[in-house]
Parts: structure tokens; C-alpha cells; sequence
């Protein structure tokens, strides 16, 4: 039972948690504005504006700065993961998505030819971020790193 206390009362997981829920939840209110439909799985979901995945570990870094401070092997450790991470949605996990665009576009072409040809489940085109999410992402992991360890 402590361990549980222990989580809940982290305040770095916190923050790294209300960073991830924040980017889910502006992410769904601009995916209805700009397609005028709800998609529950934008909820969850990779991809879209702002990041998740770099609101997540900037308000990660963002609360280990304001506890451990700059200068320590913790602000060091979740900087460096930061920047892993954010890289990673720009570079390899964008390309997928760009990839699977293009393969789903490949079979749709492929079953308008031969209708014959099984149906797949088609691949998840959201995947990765733009820059300019990513920036966002950060951002708002920044605000609400500072937020959560100003507040708790």
C-alpha cells in the first residue's frame, strides 16, 4: 500500500502526467474544431497537435528542475530523455506515419483494381509530429511542469 501512496504523492510523475493529459485533451478540442467531429481515440492517440509525448517529458524535466535543480544527475538524466524522445516523434515515428499514408493509399488503388484483394485493417496514419507540434508540446509541458510544482 505505501507503493501506492509513494506514486500519488510524486509530484515529478504528477506533473509528467498532467503534462500528457493537458496535450490529450487540447489535442481533441482541435481535432473537433478543425474536422467538426469527435474521434475518441484522439483522446489516447498518437499524433496531433500539441505533442503528448513532449508535453509529457518537458513537464517531467520542468518538475526535476524545480526539485533536484540543474545541476543534478536527475535534471540531467530526464533532459537527455527529453530530447530522445521529442527527436524520436519529429524523425522515425513521423516517417512511419508518412509511410502508412502511402501503404493505405497503395491498397485502397489495389482493391479499386481487383476487389478480389482482402481487405486489411488500414495502418494508423497519426503517429509522429510536425515540429511546430513538437514546439507547442514543450511549451505546454513547460507550463504545466511550472503549474503542478507551484501548486502541490
Amino acid at each position: 500500500m505505501q507503493v501506492v501512496t509513494d506514486i500519488l504523492s510524486n509530484r515529478i510523475l504528477i506533473a509528467a502526467f498532467f503534462g500528457w493529459l493537458s496535450a490529450q485533451f487540447l489535442k481533441t478540442i482541435l481535432f473537433v474544431l478543425v474536422n467538426k467531429t469527435f474521434d475518441p481515440e484522439r483522446l489516447v492517440g498518437d499524433g496531433g497537435m500539441p505533442s503528448s509525448h513532449s508535453a509529457t517529458v518537458m513537464a517531467l524535466v520542468t518538475a526535476t528542475f524545480f526539485y533536484y535543480g540543474a545541476g543534478s544527475f536527475e535534471f540531467a538524466i530526464a533532459g537527455v530523455m527529453a530530447l530522445i524522445v521529442m527527436h524520436d516523434a519529429m524523425g522515425v515515428r513521423r516517417e512511419t506515419g508518412i509511410q502508412a499514408k502511402v501503404i493505405n493509399n497503395m491498397m485502397d488503388w489495389f482493391q479499386q483494381m481487383d476487389s478480389d484483394i482482402p481487405v486489411e485493417e488500414k495502418l494508423k496514419e497519426f503517429v509522429g509530429h510536425t515540429p511546430l507540434q513538437v514546439m507547442f508540446g514543450a511549451i505546454l509541458g513547460i507550463i504545466v511542469g511550472t503549474i503542478v510544482c507551484n501548486i502541490l
